[in-house]
């Protein structure tokens, strides 16, 4: 779950607000809290990316202009008589600066992607950490797709897909309803060997970008979609077993 302190401290922390012994209590949060360290080194990068991406910009001539009618006559300097070079290297200047400006976009909605990533990763690594707590593993407990598959009927406002797969080596243990990110959602539990593997199924919401993978705090998670759903696999079993069993999903 998203850290209360990321919204209430970390920026005072990141732009120098706080007193000696705020920063110093906030530092060794820090050391406890991944999303709030995943946080300020989004913020961190994002800050080092503007001050080196140079976004500015020399000011047209026909600001120059009215900024001369606008003095008295006597201040106004003679106009200086610009060459077509000095005509070309103007435009070279603005096409550097678009260019820029485009390229800083870009950069800054991919940093900001990844930032939601890491924040949705945080937050199933958290949810598959409850669930291993004893009982909380399964609602239902039943290794038949025609036993966990009904049971959600009534209980969320989709029907989740559910398959076993135990001829290739992750067999359904059972399901039982979570809540991500104040959203509910269906978790199916498989084995794969001695590791429990959770995978968690929402409907896709606009603009959905929960495809990818990655690990954290030693966990590994993959995420993709598939018929309006968007599913989010995490174990500490190895990644190769998550593509496997997204593979598995994914085939017709």
């Amino acid at each position: 779950m998203t850290c209360d302190l990321t919204q209430s401290r970390l920026h005072a922390y990141f732009d120098g607000e706080l007193d000696a012994e705020g920063a110093a209590e906030f530092e060794r949060h820090l050391e406890s809290c991944p999303d709030c360290e995943l946080r300020l080194a989004a913020e961190e990068k994002l800050r080092a990316s503007l001050a080196g991406a140079q976004l500015y910009a020399r000011a047209p001539e026909s600001l120059r202009k009215k900024l001369q009618l606008s003095l008295p006559k006597a201040a106004v300097p003679p106009p200086v008589k610009r060459s077509r070079e000095d005509s070309w290297r103007w435009l070279a200047i603005a096409a550097t600066v678009v260019l820029a400006a485009i390229l800083g976009w870009q950069y800054l909605q991919k940093l900001n992607r990844y930032s939601q990533q890491q924040a949705m990763a945080a937050v199933i690594v958290d949810a598959h950490l409850r669930s291993l707590q004893p009982g909380h593993l399964e609602d239902v407990i039943s290794t038949d797709q025609h036993t966990v598959k009904p049971w959600f009927d009534g209980k969320i406002d989709f029907a989740p897909p559910v398959r076993d797969f135990s001829s290739d080596g992750f067999p359904l243990l059972g399901g039982r309803l979570d809540v991500i990110d104040s959203r509910t959602a269906a978790a199916l539990v498989y084995g794969r060997r001695k590791h429990i593997v959770n995978v968690f199924v929402e409907k896709a919401q606009p603009g959905d970008s929960q495809n990818g993978s990655g690990e954290l705090q030693g966990y590994h998670w993959v995420s993709w979609k598939q018929n309006g759903f968007t599913f989010t696999a995490v174990s500490d079993t190895a990644y190769a077993d998550l593509d496997q069993l997204k593979q598995l999903f994914l085939a017709p």
